[in-house]
Order: structure tokens, then sequence, then C-alpha cells
């Protein structure tokens, strides 16, 4: 069975990412990982937030850098994450004229430095 993208459902999630959790920096988005809280049931899917604030662009741009992340995270962090952490994508302003390749290698780059990815994982 295929793992899918959780989601991070409010806003305390992302506060306490953004207070206790680890995050790596790219060009192009800040990777935040951090422990899943101990009342949350751990799930076979990873949850995984994403934000992209109005300093990036208008609303059309927000969205096209927002689809950009879900698809990497799909791609990518869905299937290499651990099932104990959350995640956030932090959209930065290279979300746009970023190569896709070049963000999925900054992605399984700040994965490995996080020490966010599952040992287990295939990829």
């Amino acid at each position: 069975m295929r793992r899918r993208l959780g989601r991070l459902p409010q806003r305390a999630d992302f506060l306490r990412l953004q207070a206790k959790g680890r995050k790596q920096v790219t060009p192009a988005f800040i990777l935040q990982a951090g422990d899943r809280p101990s009342g949350i049931a751990l799930g076979k899917d990873p949850r995984v937030g994403f934000t992209v604030t109005k300093k990036i662009g208008n609303a059309v741009i927000r969205n096209r850098v927002r689809r950009r992340l879900r698809a990497l995270a799909r791609e990518i962090l869905v299937p290499v994450a651990r099932f104990d952490l959350d995640y956030v994508l932090i959209g930065r302003h290279d979300a746009l004229r970023r190569d896709y390749a070049a963000m999925a290698d900054d992605l399984r780059r700040a994965l490995r430095r996080l020490k966010a990815e599952n040992p287990e994982s295939p990829a």
C-alpha cells in the first residue's frame, strides 16, 4: 500500500516545530522536522505542513510555490519519512526559479542532515 501525504492541521503544530524542531535551510525552502506529540497516534503516513508567506508574492505565486513543494514532498519525503516526526516546508523566493531537480537534491540533503529519514526506507 502506498503512503500518502498527511497534513498538519493546526497552527499549534507549526508553532511547536518552529520552537522545538530542527531546521535545515536551502535556497528554495526551509525544512523543519520535529517529534510528533505523544497524543497523536503514529500512523503510516507522514504529516507535512506547507507555509508560503505574502513576502513571496501574490496568491497565484504563493499557490504555485506551494504546489511545487507539495510535489517534492510526495515524490521524495513521503517514501523516506520517519513515522515519529512531523515536517514543515517553508517556501522561499528561489522556489519559483530553482530547477526542480536541484530542489529535489536539496530536500534529500536536508533530510540526511536532519537525520529525518527512515533508515529502513528503500530510497
